[in-house]
């Protein structure tokens, strides 16, 4: 199953900053359903991709939406920053190894 949205690129400061998309609500339910098997901790094993760059990342939930961390990478492939508006098309990692 894939997703795809629109979301702004928020900052979450932890012991540094970090840059996530959060995923709508609804897609966030959906995704949870999907997924069960694969949650792990409480994150989900994921395909990212975000402009021309792909990457696999785990995602966790925050408040009900499960957060798209965007690696420093990608920011610096995509010219990422905080409020950049981003499509993401988002896969689970069903091939994943524990």
């Amino acid at each position: 199953m894939e997703w795809t949205f629109t979301g702004d690129v928020i900052e979450w400061r932890g012991p540094a900053p970090y840059l996530f998309v959060a995923m709508t609500q609804e897609d966030s339910e959906e995704l949870k359903e999907e997924a069960r098997g694969l949650i792990y901790w409480g994150q989900v094993p994921v395909h990212v991709t975000i402009g021309d760059t792909e990457f696999t990342t785990a995602l966790f939930s925050k408040d009900g939406r499960y957060l798209v961390p965007v690696k420093a990478a990608v920011q610096r492939a995509e010219a990422i920053g905080e409020g950049s508006v981003v499509d993401v098309v988002l896969r689970l990692n069903v091939a994943r190894t524990p």
